[in-house]
């Protein structure tokens, strides 16, 4: 999952966007909202972290742009502002949740995954293709209930593949979802970590789970 923060404190955006990659996000910071709103308008990105106090554009004024663009993307407001009425203005102008600094950063890995459940598309926790299974709230993962040891871009990869089973995956879908802004076009990574990940998930499995289509993609699917 990829995740756009926007905040101008550079210690504060460091911490988050450090934690967030430990968790298996793909993170990209911009620094203030006339950055984080075309940030938005050139990537595909899953959720929003928004702080409200901003230069150039606040975080109300981004937050309601971003809705008069027809833009849905779950949108979690971070403000220093407790007031009921700060609240208020934060869900007025579109954001989805609300959290309060400073906050416990697990609440706030919390809040993310409930955001991200609820898109248009239900996102259980636990993902299961054939006797694979992906936890996505603890980030472990079982084949035939031996649980296997993968990075964190092993895991953010396997998770974007596991819930869109069945699915032909493009390699610039998983560009835009599982490597940020650093990430190089011309670069083989992501069959490197294809490679990677399929040795993991099918090495000394008789059922081979992740597909390749050469020129097209990668599909994750039991195949007879």
């Amino acid at each position: 999952m990829r995740i756009l923060l926007i905040e101008d404190e550079p210690r504060m955006a460091d911490v988050i966007a450090r934690g967030l990659r430990e968790q298996s996000y793909a993170v990209d910071v911009a620094q203030d909202g006339e950055a984080g709103l075309y940030q938005s308008s050139i990537n595909d990105y899953d959720l929003i972290v928004l702080d409200v106090l901003l230069p150039r554009r606040n975080g109300y004024e981004v937050c309601r742009e971003l809705r008069q663009r027809g833009n849905p993307i779950p949108i979690l407001m971070l403000t220093a502002r407790a007031a009921i009425d700060d609240r208020i203005a934060g869900f007025d102008a579109g954001a989805d949740d609300y959290l309060t600094k400073p906050f416990s950063f697990r609440e706030l890995l919390a809040r993310i995954r409930a955001l991200l459940r609820r898109d248009s598309q239900l996102r259980p926790d636990t993902l299961e293709i054939a006797d694979l299974t992906v936890d996505s709230a603890s980030h472990r993962v079982f084949r035939a209930q031996h649980e296997l040891q993968l990075t964190a871009k092993e895991y953010a990869l396997l998770e974007y593949l596991a819930r869109r089973a069945g699915q032909l995956v493009s390699r610039a879908e998983i560009a835009a979802h599982v490597w940020d802004d650093s990430f190089d076009p011309f670069s083989n990574a992501i069959e490197v970590y294809v490679n990677r990940l399929r040795k993991k998930i099918d090495e000394g499995h008789r059922l081979k789970l992740l597909h390749t289509r050469r020129g097209e993609g990668y599909i994750l699917e039991v195949r007879d």
